[in-house]
Formats: C-alpha cells, structure tokens, sequence
C-alpha cells in the first residue's frame, strides 16, 4: 500500500510539473488578476510556470485585512522566497529572529527557514511573493556565505539622486538558487527613457510603485501602473520609460 501511494504522489507531482508552461513576457496588470478572498484576507496569482533558469516560478500577492489571524510558521524545502511590502506594516518571523517591516520593505527567505506573517498595521497589509526553483542544484553553503536570510527594511535604505531622477540600491549578491540576485529601485521625474534597450541573460522583473510607465520587450509596447508587473525573459531586448511628465518610481527585480 505504501508503495501504491508513494507511486501515485510522485505521478501527480511530476503530471502537475509537466503542466508548467513558461511564464510569458509582458505586462501583468493588477486590476486584471481574479482576486480570491476569505475571511480575513485576499489573494492574487499574477504568474506561475518556467523561465530560462527556474523549473518552477511563481508570483502572487497577499492582503491581509486588518487584525488577519496569522498562519502557523511554515518551511520550503526546494523553494527560495523573495517577498516585497507594497503596504502596511508587519512583523516577520524568520527562525529566532521578528523584525516589524513596512511598505517597501524585503525579506529573502532561503529553503528550510521557519516563517510566519503578521499584520501589525492599523490598516491592510499587502505584499509580493516570489517563490523559485532554480533548474540549477541548490546550494545553501553558497547562500550561507552570502549572508543567508534577508530582512531588510526599507527606512535603512538610502535614496541616490540622479540626473534623471534617482534610485535606492538594495542588494546585489548570490542565493540558494541563484548565482546573482539584484534589486533596485528606479525614479524618473519627467517624461522618457530610463535607457537605451538592452539585452542581458538575466530575466527581469519590474513592479511598478507610483505613476505611469511603458516598457518595449521583444517588439511589443505595454502600458503599466502602480501595482503592474512586468516581465522580461532572458536576452529579450527590453527599454522601459516615463509615460507622462510626472515622478514614476519602479522596482527592478533580475536574476541569473
């Protein structure tokens, strides 16, 4: 019987792996996300499938309403997690360590750390979660060198003015799954180019945090705005600008 039930595990589990798809290129629009809610929170499945390094990628978003009972901690054991605060407040537990982390803040959870989410606010607390698993074999001593986990709030962090506007460096360095992983944000204060259309192995990801943007990835032009998402896949030519004369502010999110 024991061996029955493991058959039929491991045969759902790489059925549900042969399903993946790889995760398009473009532009994921928050208003256009179905939105699942229950009692005390709402949650929102933006992305899910393969890129060019990851055999399983997924982005989605929780809110948690006011006062929200938290889940019990929980652990992954081949998933690396990289979550963002677009509001709210919370308190983070990761192994021993809770910090209280507020809007625009990051947590990188690497694979068998204890977590657990509480909303700590006086208001809902929504947040991005990337969850991946590299096709590459994991290395938790390649992780372990670099720092390990992250949680890093986003008052620390300081703001470079540029002559276009300016940006907050938030790090740069390997992972579990990742030989680089580099986040920063990006604001521009009058209409136009970030920068000339480039190419790099590295997928990118873009949340947009305040204004109107557009972005040309392989041909195609998007429109996005607070809250969208988009993505560039591996080496496809990619520009993103200012659609209006007003401040737009963008977090990039690229990793090889």
């Amino acid at each position: 019987m024991r061996r029955i039930i493991l058959f039929v595990f491991v045969f759902v589990y790489f059925q549900s792996m042969a399903q993946l798809k790889p995760v398009s290129s473009g532009a994921y629009r928050w208003a256009d996300i179905p939105v699942v809610k229950s009692n005390d929170r709402e949650g929102r499945k933006i992305m899910e499938g393969t890129t060019a390094g990851f055999d399983y990628f997924e982005v989605h978003a929780t809110t948690q309403y006011k006062g929200a009972v938290p889940k019990p901690s929980h652990t992954q054991t081949d998933i690396e997690e990289l979550i963002f605060v677009k509001e709210g407040t919370l308190k983070f537990t990761m192994g021993a360590d809770s910090k209280i982390l507020g809007k625009g803040s990051i947590i990188l959870i690497p694979p068998h750390e204890a977590q657990a989410i509480q909303n700590v606010g006086d208001g809902p607390l929504t947040y991005y979660v990337m969850m991946f698993r590299s096709k590459n074999k994991m290395d938790m001593e390649r992780s372990a060198k670099a720092g390990g986990p992250v949680m890093l709030n986003a008052d620390s962090l300081k703001f470079v003015p540029s002559a276009k506007g300016g940006g907050i460096k938030y790090f740069e360095r390997p992972t579990a799954m990742l030989s680089k992983l580099e986040m920063h944000i990006t604001q521009l204060n009058a209409q136009g180019p970030s920068h000339t259309p480039h190419t790099h192995p590295d997928t990118e990801m873009i949340i947009i945090l305040e204004g109107d943007t557009y972005m040309t990835i392989a041909g195609k032009t998007y429109q996005a705005t607070a809250g969208d998402i988009y993505l560039a896949n591996s080496n496809e030519l990619h520009g993103i600008g200012n659609a209006k004369d007003a401040t737009c502010r963008y977090l990039a999110i690229r990793w090889l």
